[in-house]
């Protein structure tokens, strides 16, 4: 984990799980467009147990879903 990945992307790869995102970027309308994936899971406590026992305070806990414009 680590990487800086699009909201297109994190669409594609992570779609149907909960994302852990630090230095999450958004556009006017509040929409994420980009951030630092730390972590996901299909079930939000567990992600979010996770993110707290490594102390990741900060990190915006988002669901992905299917953007209109991708097929899955």
């Amino acid at each position: 984990m680590g990487e800086s990945l699009t909201w297109m992307e994190l669409c594609q790869d992570y779609c149907g799980h909960w994302v852990a995102l630090d230095e999450v970027r958004y556009d006017a309308g509040a929409r994420p467009l980009q951030g630092v994936l730390v972590d996901f899971d299909e079930d939000v406590v567990e992600l979010c147990n996770r993110v707290r026992e490594a102390q990741k305070r900060e990190c915006a806990i988002l669901f992905v879903e299917l953007h209109k414009g991708l097929k899955h």
